[in-house]
């Protein structure tokens, strides 16, 4: 399935959340402006290498741009690929708003950047000794889309569903989308070797799903419930 939107309106202004949009495409248009050996330079410079992160391994001093812990930070807005950044941005887009709208854009600012090192860890923790730079915002993403599984489980989102030659368009419950997402990253994670197969680091997506559940008690405001009720807007439905 491949969300499009979702029928959950905020009342704040996601301000953050186009920001962390608008950084990730910069960076991605730069990183694509550099020439191939320079461009893979950029990568192991701000990319989290866990080897790096965990002392096992040290780049050459001309590449230090940062303490190694600080590119478990950096490493958020890099990406891989065209296609890398517009899944990432596009759940981003989705589902960012509505978790913003719920903590407040400050503690968004943290709960975001927690979730992301959090993820990072996890993935880095599977393989210590790796040399491969992680890069992505797919960790912290997956920490919003944790939090917002407990929030808004019957939120409405608009999909696309292949059917063989045929494709189409329906609305279907948050908790669904959300569930077979978080589901397929286990499976594919336990199937993969490292943790990431195919240059995929599921076992981030898992480790900052999980950070996102168990940390959005503490950033939400008080009077936010879990499992909000659908909001009703009228409109037909599609499922």
């Amino acid at each position: 399935m491949i969300p499009f939107k979702d029928d959950n309106p905020t009342k704040t202004t996601p301000y953050m959340t186009w920001t962390y949009i608008a950084l990730c495409v910069l960076v991605f248009l730069y990183e694509v402006s550099l020439p191939p050996r320079m461009n893979e330079a950029f990568v192991y410079m701000y990319g989290a290498i866990p080897a790096v992160v965990f002392g096992y391994a040290q780049l050459p001093t001309d590449m230090v741009m940062l303490p190694a812990y600080g590119t478990l930070i950096s490493s958020m807005f890099l990406h891989g690929g065209w296609m890398h950044l517009i899944g990432n941005m596009l759940y981003l887009w989705i589902f960012g708003d509505n978790v913003e709208d719920v903590m407040g854009h400050g503690k968004f600012i943290v709960f975001y950047v927690v979730c992301g090192v959090l993820a990072a860890l996890s993935h880095a923790l599977i393989d210590p000794h790796s040399n491969i730079p992680m890069v992505g915002a797919s960790g912290a993403i997956s920490g919003i889309l944790g939090a917002y599984l407990l929030l808004y489980p019957h939120a409405r989102v608009l999909v696309l569903i292949p059917l063989g030659f045929f494709t189409r368009l329906m609305y279907v419950p948050a908790g669904l989308v959300l569930g077979l997402w978080i589901v397929m990253q286990v499976l594919s994670g336990g199937m993969s070797r490292g943790g990431a197969g195919g240059g995929v680091a599921f076992f981030a997506h898992i480790g900052g799903f999980v950070a996102g559940m168990l940390l959005i008690g503490f950033f939400k405001h008080p009077h936010v419930r879990f499992f909000n009720p659908r909001h009703y807007h009228g409109d037909a439905d599609l499922w």
